[in-house]
């Protein structure tokens, strides 16, 4: 659906929907919760069955976040939750970010009076736009592990707490985190993970691509199923992406020739002074009166007497 290669670029069209708009607007609707299921099955290795949406973060958008991301909250059949977020534009602290949302729902998914062991597990699916971090690959896991400072080993659950909480580790029972950084991919699709990441950053879905999810996103979101109100609206958010994303490279360009003005200024500045460091040093190692010196260089006689 697009490429992004700087300032003046525009997301090119394909035959389906972007991402994020059918997060918005289409993969809401029961009916095709096949393509969820499909992308989630895939990229956690297991079988994902969505039994329900609820309320997420993207209820309560400003003007802003409406183009910038897009997120929603699933519960698959385990009890799971499922947060997924597209997120357009750079934001530093989104690592921060994707902490404060896991944390989130742990502490709102659980009555009042119950006991820990009803904390719910939390999936954080987070597809970005933009370079977020330093790092090669395109996909990152993370969970939670303790392993010992002395011995090395990872602290294992106990026979009773794994046949309680039906897990085999304790990662297993904390949040886990993905990120998908799709902007990266510029390769031919070899696996399922990676069809479905070519799809995200192209817009387009190979002939030959046998992901789970696929072959109904194929079905269910091509623009010519759309009404002309719903395209209508559909450029306009593409256009908007462009706006946003256009607004950031020329703030980011603008930042950094202020700051090489401000550079180049700032060192000018330094080398008079350090010329007249010099010539300070020179007239006082000939004796020459303070108040001469001061005239000269046009320091003061407390600066004059600092160097």
């Amino acid at each position: 659906m697009k490429k992004e290669n700087g300032k003046g670029d525009e997301l090119m069209t394909s035959n389906y929907i972007r991402f994020d708009w059918a997060m918005k607007r289409l993969l809401r609707n029961k009916a095709n919760f096949a393509v969820l299921e499909g992308f989630l099955t895939t990229l956690l290795n297991e079988k994902i069955v969505i039994q329900k949406l609820l309320e997420s973060e993207s209820n309560q958008e400003d003007e802003f976040d409406k183009y910038n991301r897009v997120d929603m909250l699933a519960e698959n059949s385990k009890g799971e939750l499922i947060l997924i977020e597209v997120q357009n534009n750079n934001e530093y602290a989104y690592f921060q970010r994707m902490l404060f949302g896991t944390s989130k729902l742990v502490t709102e998914y659980i009555n009042r009076g119950e006991g820990y062991d009803k904390v719910r597990k939390v999936y954080s699916v987070n597809i970005v736009y933009f370079s977020l971090g330093s790092g090669k690959d395109i996909v990152y896991h993370g969970k939670t592990e303790f392993r010992g400072i002395h011995q090395g080993d990872v602290l294992e659950l106990t026979p009773f707490q794994k046949q309680t909480f039906k897990v085999d580790s304790v990662s297993q029972l904390y949040p886990e985190y993905y990120i998908l950084k799709v902007n990266d991919f510029n390769q031919v699709a070899r696996s399922p993970l990676e069809e479905w990441i070519y799809y995200m950053n192209t817009g387009d879905i190979p002939d030959g691509a046998t992901a789970p999810g696929l072959d109904e996103a194929r079905q269910r979101l091509k623009l010519d199923k759309m009404t002309k109100e719903e395209l209508s609206a559909y450029y306009r958010h593409l256009d908007n992406i462009v706006i946003l994303r256009d607004n950031i490279y020329t703030e980011r360009a603008e930042g950094r020739a202020e700051g090489r003005a401000e550079g180049r200024a700032e060192g000018l500045m330094e080398g008079r002074m350090e010329e007249k460091r010099e010539m300070v040093h020179n007239m006082k190692s000939l004796n020459i009166p303070l108040d001469t010196i001061s005239q000269v260089t046009g320091l003061s006689i407390e600066e004059i007497k600092s160097l």
